[in-house]
C-alpha cells in the first residue's frame, strides 16, 4: 500500500480507537501486515484492515453481517463501527485488537479451543444470502500462481499430478464455514489477551462443506508435520463439540492412501480437502520461493514430497476446470 494510503488507514484506526477525539496519545501503533490481499494497521486496542482489491461489496457485507450477528458471539471476533469509505479503492473494517497464537510456543497452541470454535461455527445456520466459502477456489488460484511463477518443472509436475486427483466439482453441504482456518486465525480478546479465543478473518467465510476447515491440520498430520497426539486432541475436541464435518468416532488411515468406507472413518470426508490443501500449500511454496530466489525450506519440501506421494498412490480423477 502506498504511504499516503497507509497514513489514511492509520488515521481511521486512530479515530476508531479514540471515537474521533483528537489529542496526543501513547497507544501502541504499527503495521501488522501489508500484502497484496490485505493491509492491517494497529492503533492501541483497535486494528483496521484494508481488504483485498476487487472484494465484492455485496459478498463482503454478507460476511460482515455474520460476524456481527448474535449467533456468532463467542465464535467470531465482532467488527467495530467505521465510516463507510474506501482506502485506495479497498474496503476497510475495524476490529478489537486481540493477542495472536504465539508461534514461539507451539506446545501452548490452542488446538482444542480451535476445534470447539470450528464445531460451533459449523453448527450455526448460515444466512441465505451468504456466498460460498472460498477454500476450494484458493487451491485453484494457488495452482495457477505456481504455473505462472517459472518454478522448477519436476516439482511443478509433482504438484500437478496431485492436483489431478482433486475433482473439479466440490460438494456443498450448506454449512457455515470459515474458509481459511489455521492457527493464525485465532486471537484472545480482552485486556492483555486474557480473554477467550475467537476466530478472525471473514474474507473467505461462506456456505460449504465444513471438512474443508479441517483440511490444513489434516494435511499437516498426513505429511508428518503435525504430531499424531496433537491431531487426535484436535479431532476429538471437534467431535465432542458435535462438529458435523466428520463422523463421531474412529481414527481412520492417513489420507494419502485410499480411505476406508466405514461410517466412523473421518478420512472419508477429510481425504479430498486434505489433498487439496496439500496441493495449495506446495503450489504457494513453489511460487513464493521462486519469486524470492530462495531454496525451499524443510516444511515446503515435505509438502511437495507429500504431493509426489499423493500422485503415485491415488488413481487420478477427472482434472479440475483449471487444470
Amino acid at each position: 500500500m502506498l504511504p499516503d494510503d497507509l497514513d489514511l488507514l492509520h488515521a481511521l484506526a486512530r479515530d476508531a480507537a479514540h471515537a474521533g477525539r483528537g489529542g496526543a496519545c501513547s497507544c501502541v501503533t504499527g503495521v501488522l501486515a501489508d500484502r497484496d490481499d490485505a493491509t492491517v494497521v494497529r492503533h492501541g486496542a483497535v486494528v483496521v484492515k484494508a481488504h483485498a482489491p476487487g472484494t465484492d461489496p455485496a459478498e463482503h457485507r454478507a460476511r460482515m453481517e455474520v460476524a456481527a450477528h448474535p449467533h456468532a458471539d463467542g465464535i467470531l471476533l465482532r467488527p467495530l463501527p467505521l465510516p463507510d469509505r474506501a482506502v485506495a479503492a479497498r474496503i476497510p473494517t475495524a476490529w478489537s485488537y486481540g493477542s495472536p497464537v504465539d508461534p514461539a510456543d507451539p506446545d501452548a497452541a490452542p488446538w482444542e479451543e480451535a476445534a470447539r470454535l470450528l464445531a460451533r461455527l459449523h453448527l450455526t445456520p448460515p444466512p441465505p444470502r451468504l456466498p460460498a466459502m472460498r477454500a476450494p477456489v484458493k487451491a485453484a488460484l494457488a495452482v495457477d500462481r505456481m504455473r505462472r511463477s517459472g518454478a522448477p518443472a519436476p516439482a511443478v509436475d509433482a504438484v500437478l499430478r496431485a492436483w489431478r486427483t482433486v475433482p473439479g466439482t466440490i460438494a456443498d453441504t450448506g454449512h457455515l464455514c470459515h474458509g481459511d482456518f489455521h492457527l493464525g486465525q485465532l486471537v484472545r480478546d480482552g485486556a492483555a489477551g486474557a480473554g477467550r479465543w475467537l476466530l478472525i478473518d471473514v474474507d473467505d467465510l461462506g456456505r460449504g462443506d465444513p471438512a474443508w476447515d479441517l483440511a490444513r491440520p489434516a494435511a499437516w498430520y498426513a505429511a508428518g508435520i503435525l504430531p499424531p497426539d496433537v491431531w487426535s486432541r484436535f479431532l476429538d475436541a471437534y467431535r465432542a463439540a458435535g462438529g458435523p464435518a466428520v463422523a463421531p468416532a474412529g481414527p481412520g488411515p492417513l489420507p494419502v492412501a485410499a480411505p476406508a468406507s466405514g461410517a466412523d472413518d473421518p478420512w472419508v470426508r477429510l481425504d479430498l480437502p486434505a489433498r487439496a490443501l496439500t496441493v495449495q500449500t506446495a503450489a504457494l511454496a513453489l511460487a513464493k520461493s521462486t519469486a524470492e530466489g530462495r531454496p525451499l525450506d524443510e516444511v515446503e519440501e515435505v509438502m511437495i514430497d507429500t504431493c509426489s506421494r499423493i500422485g503415485s498412490l491415488r488413481t487420478e480423477l477427472a482434472p479440475p476446470a483449471s487444470a
